[in-house]
């Protein structure tokens, strides 16, 4: 199953890819994973989806790291999924196996068990580079990995990219000095990397030279947007091409949001805002996606100088900075708001902003109509939750946390909240077992949630010994 590009995706595909593309440039990251996901369920041979949902799920990770614990439920709810998976593979279903471990992943991007089945089934299904993208992330988070390396060294020689070989190859003889097998493989990619290079020089006089170089540059570019974390000459590089690209196509606006987005990465602020001025001209003024682009630059910004600041000791003038900051994003969404007011999301972020500042029943406002927004309505029905407890309306804080509860299955962290604030709401109404069950169901998993285990234990103290 050959690679296809985006520009050959079906149109529901290339739909889908655009809006992941968005959804990452505004740190939307749970929306762009569906996004994403979403495209390689139209068209699997779309492996660049792959690469960019590969680098939002780690980022995600990141953010959100779970504790140890967290991470032990998070295995044990894969485990069955690994079982199933590795069935498939045995009963030559390689891609069946693929589909099934990249729904795990979501969980955990960087389990080494869910990545050596992948591996595995990619290899099975003569897709190496679904297993190169996998395991080149992996190693970016776990640098010293010797399975990683040998492995992906290994992949990359089977697939002709010997310079990467010879890399990982030399990264595993650093950690593995005196081990023979590591020495030949690093030997044997020195010469072939040798040989590939003398190759092409003799390639020039036949006329392949050309399309040599531009599959190099091609492969070094996609390595590079693949990157979780780039360096300053993998931004130059990306800009570089990102603006060749709009010279092709001046009519793209994913192209002039990339650029922003890699101008901002390389703090070019001045830039990238110049960038979204000049993409929304060429989109006639008004394109609210180009527009949170903007925003999202300018707080880039202020975090940037905040840093600086921090770094400096100058704490005075970091916190000047960051309340200009918030003052900036209030007064920006605001703004927003009444200029495209059918956008929910909007809504969502301005009723939250309106809630920090107490300001509940304009809040409320905004989270009735953000909720019918498919991506906002849970978050939407907790914030009301929320509003009306402030507001002593324990029956209609109960009956819309309970809405969202009903619809959050996995005890992610967004159903521990909702059954937190729904333990607080029953309390406040005077309904210690009905509390007390909000409690034991997050104490079960996690039980260093908050203070959830100090109320769970003193329920059990209220509680008559025959209800223990």
């Amino acid at each position: 199953m050959s690679e296809i590009t985006v520009e050959q995706a079906p149109q529901r595909a290339r739909d889908l890819f655009n809006r992941g593309l968005a959804a990452m440039e505004r740190n939307n990251l749970a929306y762009a994973i569906d996004m994403f996901a979403g495209a390689l369920a139209v068209e699997p041979r779309l492996h660049q989806a792959r690469r960019f949902l590969r680098a939002v799920e780690v980022r995600a990770w990141l953010a959100n790291k779970p504790s140890a614990l967290g991470q032990i439920v998070i295995r044990l709810r894969n485990l069955p999924v690994l079982i199933a998976a590795q069935a498939l593979l045995k009963s030559g279903k390689p891609m069946q196996a693929i589909a099934k471990i990249e729904k795990a992943l979501r969980l955990n991007p960087l389990d080494m068990q869910l990545i050596k089945v992948l591996g595995q089934a990619a290899e099975e299904a003569d897709e190496p580079d679904i297993a190169i993208q996998t395991l080149a992330l992996a190693r970016e988070h776990d640098a010293k990995n010797p399975l990683i390396l040998n492995w992906l060294g290994n992949l990359y020689m089977q697939t002709g990219q010997t310079r990467l070989g010879r890399e990982c190859y030399e990264a595993l003889c650093e950690i593995k000095p005196n081990d023979p097998a590591s020495l030949k493989a690093l030997k044997d990619a020195m010469a072939m990397d040798s040989m590939s290079r003398d190759g092409w020089e003799r390639a020039a006089a036949g006329g392949s030279f050309r399309a040599a170089i531009r599959d190099e540059k091609t492969a070094i570019i996609l390595e590079k947007e693949a990157k979780a974390v780039k360096s300053e000459q993998d931004l130059e590089a990306l800009i570089a091409d990102t603006r060749a690209k709009i010279e092709r196509e001046p009519a793209n606006m994913n192209y002039r949001r990339a650029l922003a987005h890699l101008y901002a990465g390389a703090h070019r602020y001045a830039e990238a805002l110049r960038t979204i001025e000049e993409a929304l001209q060429a989109a006639g003024g008004r394109d609210p996606q180009l527009a949170n682009a903007a925003s999202a630059i300018r707080l880039q910004e202020y975090d940037h100088r905040i840093e600086i600041e921090t770094d400096r000791g100058h704490t005075a003038a970091a916190q000047a900075l960051t309340e200009e900051k918030n003052a900036f994003l209030f007064n920006d969404v605001q703004s927003r708001v009444a200029q495209y007011p059918n956008e929910l999301g909007l809504k969502y972020q301005f009723g939250v902003l309106l809630y920090e500042r107490g300001r509940l029943v304009e809040a409320i406002q905004q989270f009735q109509i953000a909720q019918r927004s498919p991506q906002h309505r849970l978050d939407a029905l907790y914030r009301l939750g929320v509003c009306f407890k402030d507001r002593k309306q324990y029956d209609l804080a109960a009956e819309q946390l309970e809405k969202a509860i009903a619809d959050l299955p996995s005890m992610d962290p967004r159903r521990k909240d909702a059954l937190y604030e729904l333990g607080q709401v029953f309390e406040a109404m005077g309904a210690p077992d009905k509390a007390l069950a909000c409690y034991k169901q997050i104490y079960q998993l996690d039980i260093g949630y908050r203070d959830v285990a100090d109320k769970v234990e003193r329920g059990y103290v209220a509680q008559s010994p025959g209800e223990k």
